[in-house]
This record gives C-alpha cells, sequence and structure tokens, in this order.
C-alpha cells in the first residue's frame, strides 16, 4: 500500500518592493519599502536630491529649462536605484505637489519626463496632501490615539508652497486646509536680497494671525491639547532638542522648542549649517518653517510638539500596503464625513435634515445598486452631498442649490480631490430645481464621465430630499421593489407622508429621466 504523503506547506507569499518619488518645492525624494502579505511594511532605502523648484515657480510662475532639465536628470537617477530592486513600473508611483501644480508650464514639464524617464508624475492637490499625511501620521502615532479620542488636535505640516492643516475634535476631522503659507514664498515675499529674521517673523506673524481667526470658528484652538508637526524643518529640531517616545515618533517640550527656535535666530546660515552640521538647502528654511509651527502652537493649550518620523511618502506607501483593506476604507470615509458634518455646521446648516437624507440617499443607493452601476466612492460622494444639500441656505433661502454650489466649489472637504468637490458642488445645485443643462458652465466643463455621475447621484438625492420633505423625518426607511417600468419605495413611516408623497411626485421625474423607471413612495 502507498505511503500517505503529506502535502508540502505553502511557502510564504515574497514581499512586494514599492518605491514612492516625491517631486517637492525644495528637493526631490524617494522612499523604498518592503510590503509583506500582513500589509506591514518596512522602509529599505531612501534618497534626496535638492532642488528648488519652488522658488521658480513662486516667482514667476514658470518652470526654468535648468530646473526642468535638472529635475529630469534626478529622475533618472533614481530610475536607475530603482532597477536595481528590480521594482516593478506598477509598484512605483511619482507625484508631485505644489511647485508643480501651480507651474502654468506644468504640462510641458510633465510631457518631458514621461518621455525621458518613463515616469508618469500625479499631481497631488493640497487637500490630498492632507489626506495622505493624515494616513501616515495615524500609523506613526497610533499608540497616541485613545488620548487623541479624548482631546482636539492640530496635525500642521509646513513646505516649501503650502502648510496643510488638519483640526480634530475627539478624532474626529473637523476641518482640513491647505494654506499659501510656505519657506519658499516666505523667502519670495520677505527676503529677496538679504535674510533678516525680524521681517521673516513679522511677515508670518500677520499672516498666520488671519488664518488662527479663520480655524477659531472652526475649533476653539486654545481646546488643543495635542500639537503634531510634520515635515523635514520639524524632525531636525526633534533630533536636537527632542526625546524619542515611540518607534516612530518623538516629542519636544515647548519651552525647548522655543529655547531652539530662539537660539537659531541669533545665528548666521553659516553658523547653523557648520554648527548643526546641516546643508545650505536645510537651513534656507529652516527658521521660517519652525517659526511657522511655532505661531499656530502659540494659539493652542498644547505644551509639547509631537513629530513623527513620516512625511507625505509614507502615506502613499500605507495606500500601497492596505489595498483595499476594508479597516483603511472605513476610517478615511468616516473621517470625510466628519470633515463634512464641519463645513455644514460651520454655515448653520439643519444638521438632522441633512443626515437623514444622506441616510436616505446610500440606502436608496445600496439598493439600487444593480442598476445604477456606480462604486464606493460614487457611495461617498452622495453621502456627502446629502449632508450638506441645503447649505446655500445660509446665503439664502431663495435659490439654495445654487448658493450651495458655490459654498461647496469653494470649500475644502477633507480626502476629496478638486474634481471631487466638483462633482459634489454640482450635485447639491441638481438637488432642485432644473435638470442640468448644457449652457450651464460649471456642469458643462465636467469631463463625460462627471457629468453622467452628477446626473445619477443627484437623481438619487432628489428622492431622498422629497422622502423628508417636511424636515422630521417621518420616512424612517424603505424597501425598494423594483417592477418593470417603476420602483416602488415601501416605506416604514410615521404620520401622515403625504407631503412626502407630493415631493417625490415633483421630483421624481429627473430619476425616471436617469434611470428608466418611474419612482413612488407606499
Amino acid at each position: 500500500m502507498a505511503k500517505h504523503r503529506d502535502s508540502a506547506p505553502t511557502p510564504p507569499e515574497a514581499p512586494r518592493i514599492v518605491s514612492v518619488i516625491d517631486v517637492g518645492s525644495t528637493a526631490i525624494r524617494m522612499v523604498v519599502a518592503e510590503i509583506n502579505a500582513d500589509s506591514s511594511w518596512t522602509r529599505v532605502d531612501r534618497a534626496s536630491r535638492p532642488l528648488s523648484l519652488g522658488r521658480d515657480v513662486f516667482i514667476s510662475g514658470f518652470l526654468s529649462t535648468e530646473s526642468m532639465r535638472d529635475a529630469v536628470a534626478i529622475l533618472k537617477g533614481f530610475k536607475e536605484l530603482l532597477a536595481g530592486w528590480k521594482i516593478q513600473p506598477d509598484d512605483v508611483r511619482v507625484i508631485a505637489t505644489a511647485a508643480i501644480r501651480e507651474a502654468k508650464n506644468r504640462d510641458t514639464f510633465l510631457d518631458r519626463v514621461q518621455i525621458r524617464t518613463g515616469f508618469r508624475i500625479d499631481i497631488v492637490e493640497g487637500i490630498e496632501e492632507n489626506h495622505l499625511t493624515y494616513i501616515a501620521v495615524q500609523h506613526a502615532i497610533n499608540d497616541l490615539r485613545p488620548q487623541f479620542a479624548r482631546s482636539s488636535s492640530m496635525i500642521l505640516e509646513v513646505g516649501g508652497g503650502t502648510t496643510e492643516i488638519m483640526l480634530l475634535q475627539r478624532g474626529r476631522m473637523v476641518a482640513a486646509h491647505s494654506l499659501r503659507i510656505g519657506t519658499l514664498r516666505v523667502e519670495q515675499q520677505v527676503q529677496p536680497n538679504m535674510p533678516d529674521n525680524d521681517r521673516i517673523e513679522e511677515y508670518l506673524r500677520e499672516n498666520i494671525r488671519v488664518n488662527r481667526e479663520v480655524l477659531n470658528t472652526e475649533l476653539r484652538l486654545d481646546r488643543v491639547k495635542f500639537f503634531i508637526a510634520v515635515g523635514g524643518d520639524a524632525r531636525i529640531a526633534a533630533a536636537r532638542v527632542g526625546h524619542k517616545e515611540g518607534e516612530h515618533f518623538s516629542m519636544i517640550d515647548r519651552e525647548r522648542f522655543d529655547g531652539f527656535l530662539r537660539d537659531l535666530q541669533r545665528r548666521s546660515m553659516e553658523e547653523c549649517v557648520r554648527e548643526l552640521k546641516l546643508t545650505y538647502t536645510e537651513v534656507e528654511g529652516l527658521v521660517p518653517a519652525l517659526l511657522t509651527y511655532k505661531l499656530f502652537m502659540d494659539a493652542t493649550s498644547a505644551d509639547q510638539l509631537i513629530v513623527p518620523d513620516v512625511s507625505i511618502r509614507e502615506g502613499v506607501l500605507l495606500n500601497f500596503a492596505a489595498g483595499n483593506r476594508t479597516g483603511m476604507r472605513e476610517e478615511f470615509s468616516k473621517q470625510v464625513l466628519n470633515s463634512t458634518i464641519g463645513i455644514g455646521r460651520k454655515y448653520h446648516f439643519d444638521e438632522s435634515h441633512g443626515m437623514h437624507v444622506a441616510k436616505l440617499a446610500v440606502s436608496l443607493f445600496d439598493q439600487f445598486a444593480a442598476e445604477h452601476g456606480m462604486d464606493d466612492h460614487g457611495r461617498l460622494l452622495l453621502e456627502v452631498s446629502g449632508i450638506i444639500h441645503d447649505i446655500g441656505n445660509f446665503i439664502r433661502a431663495s435659490g439654495h442649490h445654487k448658493h450651495g454650489q458655490y459654498i461647496v466649489e469653494n470649500s475644502e472637504i477633507f480626502g476629496l480631490s478638486r474634481s471631487d468637490i466638483r462633482i459634489v458642488a454640482n450635485v447639491v445645485r441638481y438637488h432642485r430645481g432644473g435638470a442640468p443643462a448644457t449652457g450651464h458652465t460649471a456642469y458643462a466643463s465636467l469631463r463625460r464621465e462627471h457629468r453622467m455621475l452628477v446626473l445619477k447621484l443627484a437623481a438619487m438625492l432628489r428622492v431622498a430630499d422629497a422622502l423628508d420633505r417636511g424636515h422630521v423625518q417621518r420616512v424612517r426607511g424603505f424597501r425598494v421593489e423594483k417592477r418593470e417600468e417603476e420602483v416602488i419605495l415601501r416605506c416604514d413611516y410615521s404620520g401622515d407622508i403625504s407631503i412626502e408623497e407630493y415631493g417625490l411626485r415633483l421630483k421624481g421625474r429627473m430619476f425616471e429621466e436617469v434611470f428608466g423607471y418611474g419612482v413612488m413612495a407606499v
């Protein structure tokens, strides 16, 4: 009789090697990481080459021919480094931030890079920078999250072109902003010839004062207990006067930080380079960056700076590692909605109505999935639109859908790109009133697939809004029953819903035009 042979154990899945390259305002940086099957990751290589692209763009609006040539040379060098790691093209993401985003000749630059290196650069918008930074910070300070859930916190990242700010209340995203304050912009405005620390501080103090007043309307800054400083300049300070607290973050006592900054302000650039053993590139923006952290921190009650050893690049790596992991998607969606609610409260919206309409809208989305063909991102945009669909009432009830479009277009919602914002603004615009038309510039300027998405989402939002026409949440929910030419909403309700039935007859026409089904509530 043949002997039974145990099957050989399945070998563990080989780690995946990925890379992120960040074309920033002051340097081009690369990180290489090894991602394991359990989504954990280890940084295995990093490189940085100074290149002040922002100095070109923030002064003239254009990237110079020389800067483009230098950038291409650096990226070619990085490509050779990646070849040694045998990284697949799909496992490399190249991103660019403020300098490239604002360059008037950015298309020329992107095309030249792609032709000469093969790299396709993704332009990261300011609000997406917030999202990626948030992911990285959450990973780095994971041990502190229970404390964050009980207090208010501010996450601040000072870059060459922009300063990214996030405000959280008990772990919930209240607001996210990308401010046009950066170390290279300060250099452009204040010190074209000779550096002058007093002038730098005066300029920053006035600019930050205005922004602090706005932030105070969204969250009382004097109640912020945790201040998280992200960025290379904060890490330089942490290495000199901070102490390692966890595996991925350090802390700096407020007094020691202030003392370190005062000491820097008294030194010349040459002294800083020599005594701190830094490069001229690192020293150039150090005082403006640390002053920016200080002036925002002065408005808070935080007594320490928390400095994570992460950047936007680690946020991209975590996206690589997570793939489609449910937990990260849910956390992201939750913070997008928290940010949306924060905007609604800023404009004194009817919160109970907005939240209920959003709930009804996503219920229709889920039950009608076989017909609409949209993905989870479309669902999120519908929920966001539902929450703030009446936000235009802050300006005036008459025409509030048009006022709402204006407010949304000029707002920042954490985690949503400018393209997403434009879609949401159009959905808010068409939750009532006339249907979209080619003469409506904001709608007509969208890509075809985005116009279709607006139509579908607005049609669903109109149905949900009609079911709470009285703003008293009589319709608690419904079950969709699809017939050949009609969708019946069998409602769970209390009291008399004749006003909701009437509202659905008025607002259901777009649903029929878009999906080919009449809709009625019973």
